[in-house]
């Protein structure tokens, strides 16, 4: 799997490529937000927020217009509203420097992951259609950018429209954990997914359950 490591810090750089490789994954890395753009045929970023030219969260939102391409922020910033604007931003996943990077290792196995599913290779909901093999999502024809989490999520509840996914199904499917953090990173992707759709109402509420995608099912 290739790589792209955006840290500015050429010792952390160095240290991280060289443990990386030992895991057997191929790392290129850039130390500005400028090169990483020209960077290509990457399948995930690790994306340090301190650079030099932007900040780590405006390159990710701009990541996000175009592309679904997995992203882990890695960052000084560990206070949960900085966790949260990360993953408000399009990132996969936020991890607190310093950190182990046995921890690292297994969290970029998990991003890789994709949801597994039988359905059909196209869902339709209303306007929105779900290609499962490329993992894409478009409304009425127009492509919408997601993460492979935010993609995951909207797939389970697609695989089910009309009706009612209860949340802590979601929250142990999704994200195998049913903790409070975990509760709280679900929150953001549905926020999250409520804007990209553009159709808030799309993707509704029932208090106290879960979340339903479109309109309610016939009884």
């Amino acid at each position: 799997m290739n790589i792209l490591l955006v840290e500015d810090d050429r010792r952390m750089a160095a240290a991280l490529t060289a443990v990386l490789r030992r895991y057997g994954y191929n790392v290129a890395h850039a130390s500005t937000g400028e090169e990483a753009r020209q960077a290509t045929g990457y399948d995930l970023i690790l994306l340090d927020l301190g650079l030099p030219d932007e900040d780590g969260v405006d390159f990710c939102r701009s990541i996000r217009r175009f592309s679904s391409i997995p992203i882990i922020m890695l960052s000084a910033r560990g206070a949960e509203h900085d966790r949260i604007l990360g993953l408000r931003a399009g990132a996969d996943d936020y991890m607190p420097k310093p950190f182990s990077m046995v921890e690292l290792e297994a969290r970029i196995q998990a991003v890789m992951r994709r949801p597994r599913t039988t359905m059909s290779p196209t869902i339709v909901v209303e306007d929105l259609t779900l290609d499962m093999a490329a993992h894409t999502v478009s409304r009425a024809g127009r492509p919408i950018g997601l993460t492979p989490k935010e993609f995951g999520l909207l797939a389970r509840l697609a695989e089910n429209h009309g009706k009612v996914v209860n949340r802590e199904q979601l929250l142990l499917e999704i994200w195998h954990d049913s903790g409070k953090a975990a509760a709280r990173t679900l929150d953001v992707h549905i926020t999250n997914l409520r804007s990209k759709l553009g159709r808030p109402a799309i993707l509704e509420t029932v208090r106290g359950v879960g979340y339903r995608l479109g309109a309610p099912a016939a009884d």
